[in-house]
């Protein structure tokens, strides 16, 4: 007989030994899905990625939401490419949700590894993680992540149906291989005869999937790498594109809902008699908050005008909760605090700070300061479900569609598989609709009209109010001197709520114990070269809901870290660029970048001052994140009120192979105007657990007429692509922070930055602006 002892540890040395065998193999195939794709028309599956119908119609499965970036074109552009598809005949489809379509790239760059990392430890542990996200991931878009995470997959989905395309035209024409090759949508013969992909697709269905196709080498690309347009513009034009918010499903009925105005707070008693009795309301619902989101009540009726007014007829009473006293005044002042009690949790260090800080010959130090932000996407949080008995229908823009569906069924009491996603256009995300709390709340409205579709829409002002906002930060700087000026020490500590914690426990129930890469990314992963650093991070415990916002830890860190390197430059009389620049000497990358960026912001020459206009000043700031570098060199002036002008921004980015350069203009643009938007006026002021700002009119944002002249430059580069979305916005704030430091003299350390009294801002507001 086997004793316990003995059975437990051979059990347990077994199990040990799968789990070894199981972690060097490598991550399970992403090329076929685990449930055949749907098909009309004919169509037939070449892989989980691509369809082919008898028209040579190429249908490539979409698996990242479209809010803005083009990630639909960019996507569709790598399988077409290798595929040798016809552009023209392309079209977009959204992909079921399957675990070949998780994205793999952005776990494994949730840890907290610096990008000049790249020993054995990281090696591994991205490897595993890797293995980890495959099996158990999610789909989801966010952290600039979908072009690096599909760049081989996508390209080897295309790659593998052009081999089985030419295989069966081979097979027909009794004629090798080696003799055809593929090009606009048809196999063409060496004798010049051909026969289109949609002739040949069922016969190549049944070739062999090839486990690793040959790739095209950069110079062969057709498609990839040009300025092509987006796939789904037209359809924005002319109105036929389908948001959220644009989900007409027959039947259709309408929720508006008001959250307790105290965040986290719940109901505490609804008199609905005076709404129930308007035309067209049917239900009165009383809503929880669900993965963290805030208590409340919805209004059912047949018509959007219907269900707003008769929500104003509704009379509630709350129970305001935990937050009710809550300032972010006083939240701030507990950041500050708790870096006076403690150290922090070290996220990198290098030789002995301390020591080289006593025996500096000359030291700075600053503090720091950037506020809590809300997302303001354009498209205010929606989300239409229909509940058929045990099972429902959603449709909805999200950007985790895997997590929608797990929400949706939680609240439902149905089995995840029963929950159908449809995915629509994403008027905006910025990291907002990475949460599931309307999506679930949705569910439980709609549940109250069991057959019947029911779309709850959130009015601008909820939305702003009950957000997951951007953290306040605070971080404390200190730098350190020898006789010649060269900078020998470094201490950045901070202080913040940490998002990831956060997001698991609200969203799975699931502690985090480990370090939370974004409470210091932008802080411990900078490229400068300096002989002895400490970067350290301290988490704090607030009631204040908070998630991913573009850019995330980047987003004020990067203010911080610029601008005070610009405080080095400035104590020691050094120039800005020059001061950086031999800082990298082993970076030639960011070199690089930060030279072309000097030359096009015309930084050796100081800006004239206009005809009759008051003097500008240059900023320079160089940051890297996503796997992109960015260099920007901002010109800006001062009115006559003190109001900051912006005039010209400089903007120069190296984020590896440009797949699409229109694509990645129109990001860097775009990531500078909403960087700029927030450091000159982003800013959550909450009263009494109360969120001060509700609508554009005080959450003002950059507008045409504040916008000032960008000129993009992508530095050319056959590294694999990085990350666009967000790389640009981090730049913004300490670049224009550090030319209004050479305009005046003052060095601004809090955003959003400002040199006198915010103003009421009001739904006319506009700042002044001339170029």
């Amino acid at each position: 007989m086997v004793s316990r002892r003995r059975f437990i540890l051979g059990t347990a040395g077994a199990l040990g030994a799968l789990v070894v065998g199981w972690s060097v193999l490598p991550p399970r195939q992403r090329m076929v899905s685990s449930q055949p794709l749907a098909s009309s028309r004919g169509e037939t599956a070449m892989n989980g990625w691509v369809k082919v119908a008898p028209d040579g119609t190429v249908t490539i499965m979409m698996t990242r939401s479209e809010m803005g970036q083009g990630v639909m074109t960019s996507l569709a552009m790598l399988l077409a490419d290798e595929m040798d598809a016809d552009w023209s005949s392309v079209r977009i489809e959204m992909a079921p949700i399957d675990a070949i379509y998780n994205n793999i790239t952005a776990v494994v760059e949730s840890l907290p590894f610096r990008p000049d990392d790249q020993g054995t430890v990281k090696r591994a542990a991205d490897w595993m993680t890797a293995k980890i996200a495959r099996e158990f991931g999610i789909m989801a878009t966010g952290g600039s992540s979908s072009m690096k995470d599909l760049w081989l997959p996508m390209r080897e989905a295309g790659a593998a149906a052009r081999h089985m395309l030419i295989a069966a035209a081979a097979e027909q024409w009794r004629v090798p291989v080696g003799e055809f090759r593929a090009s606009s949508g048809r196999v063409i013969h060496a004798s010049g005869r051909s026969t289109g992909f949609g002739e040949l697709a069922g016969a190549a269905a049944r070739q062999a999937l090839p486990e690793h196709p040959p790739l095209k080498s950069l110079e062969d690309f057709t498609l990839i790498g040009k300025p092509l347009a987006r796939i789904e513009g037209p359809s924005k034009l002319d109105g036929s594109a389908a948001f959220g918010i644009d989900a007409l499903p027959e039947g259709l009925l309408y929720a508006s809902v008001r959250m307790c105005p105290v965040l986290g707070g719940t109901v505490a008693s609804v008199d609905a008699a005076r709404a129930t009795d308007l035309p067209g309301v049917r239900k009165v619902v009383p809503v929880d908050g669900y993965h963290g989101g805030t208590a409340g009540v919805a209004v059912i009726a047949d018509s959007p005008w219907r269900a707003i007014t008769a929500l104003e007829a509704v009379s509630i009473t709350w129970n305001e909760g935990a937050m009710a006293g809550v300032n972010s005044v006083d939240l701030l002042q507990k950041l500050s605090q708790a870096l006076d009690e403690a150290d922090g949790r070290t996220y990198h260090r290098t030789g002995d700070v301390e020591r080289a800080l006593a025996g500096a010959a000359k030291h700075i130090e600053a503090e720091y300061r950037a506020p809590y932000l809300a997302h303001m996407t354009m498209e205010p949080m929606n989300c239409t479900v229909r509940v058929d008995n045990d099972s429902a229908t959603v449709w909805v823009s999200t950007q985790v569609p895997t997590m929608a569906r797990h929400a949706v069924a939680r609240v439902l009491g149905i089995p995840a598989g029963k929950v159908d996603i449809k995915v629509m256009l994403l008027g905006c995300g910025f990291g907002r609709r990475l949460e599931v709390d309307f999506i679930a709340q949705a569910a439980a409205i709609a549940r109250e009209a069991i057959g019947l579709p029911v779309q709850t829409l959130w009015s601008r002002a909820e939305d702003t109010t009950h957000d997951f906002y951007r953290p306040a930060c605070v971080s404390r700087l200190k730098a350190g001197f020898d006789a010649n000026g060269r900078l020998t020490a470094w201490r950045n500590v901070s202080a913040s709520q940490s998002i990831i914690p956060q997001v698991l426990e609200r969203t799975y129930g699931l502690p985090w114990p480990f370090r939370d890469k974004t409470t210091s990314e932008g802080a411990f992963d900078l490229p400068y070269e300096l002989p002895n650093v400490r970067v350290a991070h301290e988490q704090v415990e607030l009631p204040v809901p908070i998630g991913f916002w573009r850019s995330v830890g980047h987003s004020h860190h990067a203010f911080f870290t610029e601008s005070f390197l610009d405080e080095a430059a400035a104590a020691t009389g050094q120039d800005p660029v020059d001061f950086r620049l031999a800082l990298l000497k082993r970076h030639p990358r960011h070199r690089a970048v930060l030279e072309r960026a000097a030359a096009l912001g015309n930084w050796r020459t100081p800006p004239a001052r206009a005809p009759s206009g008051p003097q500008r000043a240059h900023g320079v700031a160089l940051h890297e994140s996503f796997g992109s570098i960015v260099a920007q060199v901002i010109e800006a002036s001062l009115d006559t009120n003190q109001q900051i002008r912006v005039h010209r921004v400089a903007c120069v980015i190296d984020c590896g192979f440009p797949v699409n350069p229109n694509l990645i203009r129109q990001q860097v643009e775009g990531g500078i105007i909403f960087g700029l938007s927030a450091a000159l006026f982003g800013e959550i002021a909450i009263e009494n657990g109360r969120v001060r700002q509700s609508t554009f009119g005080d959450q003002h944002i950059v507008r045409i007429v504040d916008c000032p002249e960008i000129e993009t430059e992508i530095m050319p580069s056959t590294e694999a692509p990085a990350g666009v979305g967000e790389a640009a916005t981090p730049p913004v704030a300490p670049a224009l922070a550090n030319a209004l430091f050479a305009l005046t003299g003052q060095r601004l350390r809090s955003l959003p930055l400002r040199f006198k009294p915010a103003p009421e801002w009001n739904c006319h507001a506009q700042t002044a602006h001339q170029r």
